[in-house]
């Protein structure tokens, strides 16, 4: 069911919102060659609990899930691109690393991805971490009162055809509140002008994942993490955003953290 958040409940979102996006800035400077997996989710851990929230991701057991997450963050490397199980690894000198991260602050709920590249660049890491960049930037902007769900989905697919990539559907967007997965699901394709009207009050994620080779993944023998078909890399971008009578609110911009 699909429930639609009062002006005041929008308002109580906002430190969540704020608190998801000051949790990814530290792990976004945190990152580093030589900086281990298990030391960025421990990172976060303390955050949580400095800040008196709560992990969305620990006890989360999903049925695509192979038992409770048990971690706080996702850390997707290289070819892992989505779901990616903190472990025992320092990342190395070129390493694309993808971070997702939700936490429930007073009870609402904020979801947000990044991705970045430690030590030396590949220009073709850059590309698709822009492309999912550009792709959320230009979602965000069509996801306003009266346009429709597919205009999103529609808009993230265009921009990854246009970067060269292909989109897969199995995972995408989602609703956002007192959970962090709740209708609709947001895919990242579909047809512009269809599905549900877009109304004030909808709070969604809105998260586009690309992979520089293929649309197609298979599941780690840890149960969790998904990896590209080919071993080519991906990016992963995710903002929590409400739906407002004009602008959308970002509630996970990292931009407005300063203000």
């Amino acid at each position: 069911m699909i429930e639609l958040k009062t002006p005041a409940e929008i308002e109580a979102m906002r430190p969540a919102g704020r608190f998801v996006a000051s949790v990814l800035t530290a792990l976004q400077d945190a990152a580093d060659v030589g900086v281990n997996l298990l030391e960025l989710d421990a990172l976060a851990h303390k955050m949580i609990r400095d800040a008196g929230a709560e992990s969305c991701y620990i006890d989360y057991h999903p049925s695509f899930g192979a038992m409770p997450f048990g971690k706080v963050l996702c850390t997707s490397v290289n070819d892992a691109v989505l779901h990616g199980l903190p472990h025992d690894y320092a990342l190395r000198d070129g390493d694309l690393l993808s971070v997702d991260f939700a936490a429930s602050v007073d009870g609402w709920v904020a979801d947000s991805a990044l991705s970045v590249v430690v030590g030396q660049q590949d220009p073709e890491d850059l590309r698709v971490i822009k492309a999912t960049e550009d792709a959320l930037a230009a979602a965000i902007e069509v996801a306003r009162s009266g346009n429709k769900l597919g205009d999103i989905s529609a808009t993230i697919g265009d921009v990854a055809r246009a970067a060269g990539y292909t989109v897969n559907t199995q995972f995408g967007g989602h609703g956002v509140g007192r959970t962090m997965h709740g209708d609709p699901h947001v895919a990242n394709d579909g047809r512009a002008g269809r599905g549900m009207k877009l109304r004030p009050g909808l709070v969604i994620a809105i998260e586009p994942w690309f992979m520089r080779a293929t649309d197609e993944i298979y599941t780690d023998p840890d149960g969790w993490t998904l990896r590209s078909a080919d071993g080519s890399r991906g990016a992963h971008s995710e903002h929590t955003i409400a739906i407002t009578d004009g602008d959308p609110i970002v509630f996970t911009d990292r931009a407005t953290l300063a203000e």
